[in-house]
C-alpha cells in the first residue's frame, strides 16, 4: 500500500495533535508536531535573551538559526522534542514560551528555516504532521488535510488540565482562555503563512467529541483513499 502524508491544521488546544499522533500509531506513520517546533525557537530565544520586552531581537535571532537543531525521540512510550540534545518536552509547553511563540512564528525567515526542514522531513511520505500551515504551505499536495477546532471555552480547559497534569500549577483558566484567544487572532492575522482552512480541508469541530469519536472520525476519511 502506498504511502500519502496527512496534514492537520487547526486551532491551538483544538485536540490536532491528540488526533495526529493517534492516526500516527494506527498507520505506522512518523508524527511531526510542528508546533513544538515553532516552541523550540521561542524557547532557544528566551534563553538567549533574544525576546525583551514583547519584542523579539530578530537581527541576532537570523544570525543563530543555523545552531538550533531541532530533533524528535521516542522516551518511554511518547515522542519528545530534543532542542540541541536537550529533552525540552515539558519547557516548550509553558506558558511563558505559549505567550511568545507568536511573536517567533511570524517571522518569514523562521518560517522558511522550520518548513524546509517539515518538508524534508516528509519526502518519502508516510508523515502526519499537525500544525497551522501545513496543508497551505508545508504540504500543499499531502493527500489528506484536516482543519480541527473547538470553541473557545472547550479548548481553555482542556490546556488547563494539561498542564495541571504536566505539573505546571501556577497557572489559571482565565489567563489560558486569554492566551487561546490572542493566538487566534495573532495566527489567523499574521502576514506570512496565516491559520487558514485549506480549500481541500475537512473540518473536524472536537468541541463535542471524545478522543475516540475525534480519531474515528479522522480514520474513516483516512481509509476512503487508502482503501
Amino acid at each position: 500500500m502506498s504511502k500519502i502524508n496527512i496534514a492537520i491544521d487547526g486551532h491551538s488546544s483544538c485536540g490536532k495533535s491528540t488526533i495526529a499522533k493517534a492516526l500516527a500509531k494506527e498507520l505506522g506513520y512518523i508524527y511531526v508536531d510542528s508546533g513544538a517546533m515553532y516552541r523550540s525557537v521561542t524557547l532557544y530565544a528566551l534563553k538567549h535573551d533574544l525576546i525583551e520586552n514583547g519584542r523579539v531581537d530578530e537581527p541576532k535571532l537570523l544570525l543563530k538559526l543555523h545552531k538550533i537543531i531541532i530533533e524528535f525521540h521516542k522516551v518511554g512510550d511518547k515522542q519528545h522534542t530534543f532542542l540541541n540534545g536537550k529533552d525540552v518536552e515539558s519547557k516548550i509547553r509553558s506558558i511563558e514560551v505559549a505567550q511568545n511563540v507568536s511573536m517567533i512564528a511570524k517571522i518569514s525567515q523562521v518560517r522558511k528555516f522550520l518548513v524546509k526542514i517539515q518538508q524534508y522531513m516528509g519526502r518519502e511520505k508516510g508523515v502526519v504532521m499537525d500544525g497551522r500551515d501545513i496543508g497551505t504551505v508545508v504540504f500543499p499536495s499531502a493527500e489528506v488535510k484536516f482543519f480541527v477546532t473547538a470553541n473557545v471555552e472547550v479548548r481553555a480547559k482542556r490546556r488547563y488540565q494539561e498542564m495541571l497534569t504536566t505539573g505546571f500549577k501556577n497557572v489559571s483558566l482565565d489567563d489560558i482562555r486569554s492566551n487561546i484567544e490572542e493566538r487566534d487572532f495573532l495566527d489567523s492575522h499574521r502576514i506570512v503563512s496565516p491559520l487558514i482552512r485549506a480549500n481541500d480541508a475537512i473540518l473536524i469541530d472536537t468541541s463535542d467529541m471524545s478522543q475516540e469519536e475525534q480519531l474515528e472520525t479522522a480514520y474513516n476519511e483516512v481509509k476512503k483513499l487508502l482503501v
